[in-house]
């Protein structure tokens, strides 16, 4: 059973995307970490603070579509409810929804993967997600499909996250291993910094 914790002063600790921005699917990505420790990522930059950045060689597919900005802090007691509901830190969750969708959930990826958690159509049915752009039932589909995937791989979170991320058939191919596709290669240790970031984050 995962060890449920409060989120303080997390927003400090997760990305802030630009706002009202359309990224195409090769644009370069530039980000600056301010004097809070507050990372900041933009596809025009247009100060002199990126000036010196280099790209961000990974993006979560979401980032192409964006409509808003967003407070993570509005979802916490969302993320809470779920992680206690689901016996999942909510350390996890956050961090998965902070390299998902940037706390964005009006996000739509290329693939068709939508809202804070990313959930495919395919996926949100089967946890009965009416309404994938719903961050209440986006968040509680996703987390219902991490405690899954947890038991499937004795909570080995590096798989988990695999599996979240490539599907579970994609590990069990490779022989429960992390599969050799670049996006999720770069994904599982980004989540994974973000959960011990979280997991660092004074309480």
């Amino acid at each position: 059973m995962a060890h449920l914790q409060s989120p303080i002063n997390f927003i400090a600790r997760v990305f802030i995307f630009s706002a009202s921005i359309v990224v195409p699917a090769q644009a370069g990505i530039y980000s600056f970490s301010d004097a809070s420790g507050v990372i900041h990522f933009t596809n025009k930059p247009s100060t002199p603070r990126y000036a010196d950045m280099k790209r961000v060689s990974y993006m979560p597919e979401s980032s192409m579509r964006r409509t808003r900005p967003v407070n993570p802090e509005r979802f916490s007691p969302l993320i809470e409810q779920a992680a206690r509901e689901h016996q999942i830190d909510q350390g996890l969750l956050h961090a998965v929804i902070t390299v998902e969708s940037g706390y964005d959930p009006h996000a739509v990826s290329r693939r068709g993967a939508v809202g804070l958690m990313q959930l495919m159509p395919k996926t949100a049915r089967r946890y009965g997600v009416r309404n994938m752009y719903d961050p209440a039932q986006n968040i509680q589909g996703g987390a219902r499909y991490l405690r899954e995937l947890m038991g499937k791989f004795n909570n080995d979170l590096s798989l988990t996250l695999a599996a979240y991320n490539a599907g579970e058939d994609a590990v069990a191919q490779y022989g429960n291993r992390i599969p050799p596709f670049r996006e999720t290669r770069s994904y599982v240790p980004r989540v994974l910094d973000q959960y011990r970031l979280y997991q660092r984050t004074p309480r």
